[in-house]
């Protein structure tokens, strides 16, 4: 026991003497112990993520095209190269019985933040609830998902103004102020980062609904040719609203087709497998639009991301070969180099097995405190997994 003492503590002054050579070891066992772990945490709870997002949703439609592009437009609000349907498309869906149907526009963000504009229905079938303030319930009035709200610093009260789309075309609509009237309760799906809006907002944005506002009180005086009692000299249609209130909301009108006013997508729920097969048939059986069930869809992605994984573990293997020929040519070094020293060890007394100890102990030592932090990350990361899919 007290050769065993002596020997630990040998070892355990060489390593404090050589703390900078030590630490890299230690940081190279780290990684080679946490690479394939953290793979196997992060890449099982993105799939976890993304499948039950994916399940929790039956059937979305939208403009034919590539259906991956589809299902993350639509169910994780990433932007992809989407045509537009409408909601003459929509009604088709939702009027001809069998499912419930819930219209999305996600063609517009705020700061930077996408802008989902659904129907309250869509809340209810996500299950989504004010946090703070309300749900939205007419048209400028926005609710903010709780990682976004967290994200723009904003709460009930507070206003937030579209990004506009072309800075420098005055022919696009512009930017508008959104009432923010509350903040979502934390839902731990993609719902928590994006903007709610109504349907009609996304109308709004597009330049299919505006309302003017009174050219008499809109405009200042330095900007106006002639101005009187009656009457000013500019048109009131050169004048609109950009911002929605309960004062001007009356002012606002259509200048197209209902059926014809633009949509992402439409989120269905089938009433039952039957109807679900009927509308998806029915639906890719037409030119202009296809019907995807999201979970097929997301198992083929993941597929991929098995490649990826298989790729990620043969570099686990790899790193870890590397970590234990630089262990191997760590104690061949400390060997050569401490030549004196074991000679000073063998005339006083120590065995070979005490010297092959005294290596020993601080191999063991690199290898306990490297596994040893990779496993505190590890149990970090499996606790509270970073969300991928946001990187999507």
């Amino acid at each position: 026991m007290l050769a065993m003492s002596a020997t630990l503590r040998m070892s355990a002054a060489h390593a404090r003497h050589h703390a900078t050579r030590t630490l890299l070891l230690v940081l190279c066992v780290c990684v080679a112990a946490l690479l394939p772990v953290s793979t196997h945490i992060l890449l099982g709870d993105f799939r976890a993520r993304l499948l039950a997002r994916a399940e929790a949703t039956p059937l979305i439609a939208g403009a034919k095209g590539s259906r991956f592009d589809l299902v993350m437009g639509l169910l994780y609000f990433r932007r992809a190269q989407m045509d537009s349907i409408t909601m003459g498309d929509f009604e088709s869906i939702a009027f001809n019985g069998g499912a419930d149907a819930f219209p999305i526009h996600a063609h517009f963000s705020a700061r930077g933040v996408p802008i989902i504009a659904t129907t309250p229905d869509y809340l209810d079938f996500r299950r989504l609830r004010a946090h703070q303030g309300r749900l939205p319930a007419m048209i400028g009035e926005v609710a903010l998902g709780f990682g976004a709200a967290e994200r723009l610093g904003l709460r009930p009260g507070d206003t937030v103004f579209s990004d506009q789309r072309e800075m420098f075309d005055i022919t696009k609509p512009p930017a508008i102020k959104l009432s923010v009237v509350g903040v979502l309760a934390p839902a731990g799906t993609p719902d928590d980062h994006v903007l709610f809006v109504d349907i009609k907002t996304a109308w709004a944005l597009e330049g299919l609904a505006h309302g003017h506002a009174d050219a008499s009180k809109a405009i200042p005086d330095a900007l106006l040719l002639e101005r009187d009692t009656g009457r000013v000299t500019v048109s009131e249609e050169m004048v609109e609203d950009n911002q929605i209130t309960r004062e001007n909301a009356t002012r606002f009108h259509m200048h197209s087709d209902p059926r014809s006013l633009p949509l992402t997508g439409v989120v269905v729920v089938p009433r039952s497998p039957k109807d679900l097969s009927i509308l998806k048939a029915r639906t890719n059986a037409g030119k202009a639009m296809q019907m995807v069930v999201p979970s097929e869809a997301v198992q083929e992605m993941l597929g991929y991301v098995a490649r990826i994984e298989q790729l990620l573990h043969l570099l686990s293997v790899i790193v870890v070969g590397f970590a234990c020929v630089l262990l191997g040519l760590m104690l061949a070094f400390s060997i050569r180099t401490r030549a004196r020293e074991v000679l000073t060890l063998s005339r006083i007394g120590f065995s070979r097995p005490a010297i092959a100890a005294i290596f020993g102990w601080e191999i063991c030592g690199v290898i306990a405190a490297g596994v040893g932090i990779a496993a505190v990350v590890g149990v970090v990361l499996w606790v509270f997994p970073p969300d991928l899919v946001k990187l999507l």
